[in-house]
């Protein structure tokens, strides 16, 4: 399920997290050549994806148990 991005914070080994409207939170991480996000590295990357979409895995689960 897509979540816009409401912010971002770094946790205690260095790597940052997307704080989503839904209140869950996903490590985004550069780790070339698997994950390609170059944008993580520098404050002004990260302000520019404040407001995009994220899948939120926690939220699509969430759908899923109350489905069944």
């Amino acid at each position: 399920m897509k979540r816009r991005i409401t912010g971002f914070y770094e946790d205690v080994e260095g790597f940052f997290v997307a704080m989503l409207e839904c209140g869950h939170e996903q490590h985004v991480r550069h780790k070339p050549p698997m994950v390609e996000r170059p944008w993580v590295l520098t404050p002004e990357g990260r302000q520019s994806k404040v407001g995009a979409s994220l899948d939120c895995p926690f939220c699509d689960q969430d759908a899923e148990q109350q489905s069944d």
